[in-house]
Formats: C-alpha cells, structure tokens, sequence
C-alpha cells in the first residue's frame, strides 16, 4: 500500500511528457494516494493543472545557484534545510526517481520515504534506492518505453498507458486569443524546428522546402512554436517563408493549447513535438542523431529516421558537422507522411 508517493523528475520538458503516463498509472493503482511531482522550475508548469497530481513541487535551483554565485551560503543553507524538512512533513511511503541521476536521485534520498526507488540510478544515485530497475527492461522502439518497462515492474496496470498534458483554462484563452490575432479563425497547422543540439535540428533549407508546400498541400497557416532561445534563428526563418512566428511569445502552458488544437505538426527531437503525440495530433517527428522511438503509441504519429550506419550518435557525431541523418530527409517525405496521416481512411485517434 501507498497513501503517499512522490515521482521526482525535475527536468525536461520532453521526458516529463514521457513519464506522464506513471501518474495516471499510479492514481488507477492507487485511486486514494495523495500524488506529489518534484519537478525543476522552469517545468513546473507542465503539471500544473493536471488534475490527478495532488501537488507540484517545485525545486528552486535556480535561485540556490543564485546565492552559490553571490556566496550567501548561511541563506542557501537555510533554504537547502527549510525544503528538505518540508519534505519530509509529507512522510511518502513511496518516491520513485525517474531521472536516475544524482541532482534527482539526491531528493529521492533526502525525502525519507520508507520505499525508494530509482529507474536506471547512476552517478552515485543508486546509493539512496532500495531498488533499482533496469531502465532498458522494455521494448526500445517505443516510446516512454522504459517508464512502462517501470509501471509492469512496479505492479501498475499498462493496459492504458498514455502520455498526458493538461492544459489550464486560462493558458488555453491566452493563447486562443493569441492565435486569433496572428492568424484568425480555423485550425492550423504548427511546426517545432529547434532544440538544445544542433545535430538534433533539421537544416535550414529544408525547414524553407516545407513551409510552402504545408501551405500548398494541406492549406490554412502554418504556425512555428519555440522558446525564448530561438527567437534569432526563427526570425530567420520566417523572413524567408513567411510563416507566423509565436516562438517566444507563448510560455510552455500556451505552447501546449496551440499544439492541442493543430490541424498537425513537424518538428525535431524536441519536447514540444511529444506534445503533439500526447494530444494525438497528426505528427511527423524528425529524428537523427537521436531515435528514442519508433513505435509513436499512437495512429496519429509517425517517426521520419534514415537508419545511417552512424546513426543514432546521439552526443557524438562523426560527421564533422555534415548530420547528414538530418540533412538527408527531403521535404516530400514529410509531406507523403502527413498526406497518410490526415487522409480520410487515416484512424481515429483514441
């Protein structure tokens, strides 16, 4: 039995889009269970209003690294004390690591629930876990494979096991109103080119390929979503394609509404194309120096991977910064894809 249970994933946005079936999971197993996430700041927000998560909790590293910087060290020791003693007050019977490393696992530890547990702990983290499960147990090929490898081994039920964003009401209308001036009335289609690598992105070129044959093809406008970070390379982009540029302009909760509503969407490696899966929404996702699946978990999805000899190198390339495994997928593949997946004769998503 568990009555209190902590799930400690602290970052980022694409893999708490992958862990996000535990929680619906656990509450099925544990209907009565109050529910905790700890979870990194800048991602709070992707749980905020998921109704089956009893409480957010937020880890302020950014203000600790802050007064690290500053040397105010009795303050952050203060703060460092007052936050593990709060967690503690909950008493978790439970807490489960699902990062495996040690900025989360330390948490795990730290919380004093009296059943730890950790998915593939490493870097000293498997010192707090009084077990650790093997985080390839399960098929690779699809996706959030290992934390339905981790519900199965936990004794939760994987009969249904879907990915889940909930989106607050106010963000929805923000963004409503947002789309509504930028591009008016109707659905539209939402394209998602960056990410943290830069073997992880598609090129340039072929980003302006796509953008006009979207709008020949499928009609409507074509949206581009990204994060404060993009805001140079996605100007870029739209002065040459004229495609609506919200990158920047949409926090991760508003991201989130305009993806739930897309007509479809294209994007790289990234956590805002898991979203299009999470929200069944017809989905291209363009891989290459990384493959974290195949198998989408869903009708609406599909994987656009050359399997290349050097592929997936994930964190080394070898390609003297050609990536060709991104360079080499043509616009019209993309375009057959989406043709397959908004076709008539297409299946309903769940």
């Amino acid at each position: 039995m568990a009555d209190r249970i902590l799930l400690v994933r602290l970052s980022a946005m694409g893999d708490i889009v992958f862990a996000s079936p535990l929680v619906s999971a656990f509450r099925r197993r544990y209907p009565d269970a109050g529910i905790s996430w700890l979870v990194a700041e800048p991602f709070a927000d992707l749980l905020a209003c998921d109704p089956m998560i009893d409480e957010v909790i937020i880890l302020p590293a950014r203000r600790w690294g802050r007064l690290l910087r500053e040397r105010r060290y009795l303050t952050l020791a203060r703060e460092v004390r007052a936050f593990v003693t709060g967690l503690r007050r909950h008493r978790f019977d439970l807490a489960v690591d699902l990062q495996g490393l040690m900025k989360s696992g330390i948490w795990v530890g730290l919380s004093g629930a009296s059943r730890r547990i950790g998915l593939g702990s490493r870097e000293g983290s498997q010192h707090f876990m009084h077990q650790v499960i093997h985080r390839h147990g399960g098929r690779r090929e699809r996706i959030a494979s290992e934390y339905l490898f981790l519900a199965g081994e936990l004794g939760l039920p994987v009969d249904d096991f879907p990915m889940r964003v909930a989106v607050c009401p106010e963000a929805a209308a923000r963004a409503a109103t947002l789309v509504a001036e930028e591009v008016g009335e109707g659905p539209c289609g939402v394209i998602c080119p960056f990410t943290t690598r830069p073997q992880k992105h598609w090129t340039r070129a072929r980003w302006l390929e796509l953008i006009p044959l979207l709008r020949e093809r499928f009609g409507g406008p074509v949206v581009m979503l990204g994060g404060p970070g993009d805001t140079v390379p996605a100007a870029d982009i739209a002065a040459a394609s004229g495609v609506v540029n919200l990158v920047g302009r949409t926090d991760i909760q508003m991201a989130a509404a305009v993806i739930s509503d897309a007509r479809y969407l294209v994007g790289v490696d990234t956590g805002l194309t898991h979203m299009g899966l999470a929200f069944h929404r017809p989905t291209v996702c363009l891989f290459g120096s990384t493959r974290p699946y195949i198998d989408t978990a869903t009708p609406a999805g599909r994987v656009l991977y050359h399997d290349l000899d050097c592929a997936p190198c994930r964190r080394r390339p070898t390609c003297d910064g050609a990536f060709t495994c991104m360079s080499g997928i043509q616009a019209g593949e993309v375009i057959d894809l989406l043709e397959d997946l908004l076709s008539p004769q297409a299946p309903a998503p769940p």
